[in-house]
């Protein structure tokens, strides 16, 4: 069995994150998500999600592509996952091109994957703000 992961907040979870998750999928057999904490999120990378980590836990659970959800709780977990859930390839969007290259170190195929261009969760909360502003 290939096993696939990737990593990611997910907050407000849009088309743009399924296309990702179907995409991830094709690469194996099992997909692991790493779904960072809220306390990750807060401290290490300075957002605050509009669903808190159970809620955005439980829609990917409820993605047909995805068959474990773990916790991301730290920028330096993901050498010690590739041992621990026997990953074969590590799939994240192409925003982070080159930066976990040293996964390949440990044996794992790497892949980026372009982003759906039209949409992000960034770009959704820009949307919303701006149609609150003109109200």
């Amino acid at each position: 069995m290939k096993r696939v992961i990737t990593y990611g907040t997910f907050d407000l979870l849009h088309y743009g994150h399924i296309n990702l998750l179907k995409r991830a999928k094709e690469y194996g057999d099992y997909l692991i998500v790493a779904l960072s904490t809220d306390e990750f999120n807060k401290n290490a990378k300075n957002k605050v999600c509009y669903f808190d980590y159970e809620k955005r836990k439980a829609l990917l659970e409820a993605v047909r592509y995805v068959d474990l959800v773990i916790p991301e709780e730290n920028w330096d977990q993901k050498r010690s996952d590739m041992h621990l859930y026997h990953i074969d390839t590590f799939v994240m969007g192409n925003d982070w091109e080159g930066k976990f290259d040293f996964l390949k170190d440990e044996g794992v195929d790497v892949v980026y994957l372009t982003r759906t261009p039209e949409i992000s969760t960034t770009q959704i909360k820009l949307d919303l703000q701006e149609k609150e502003e003109k109200k």
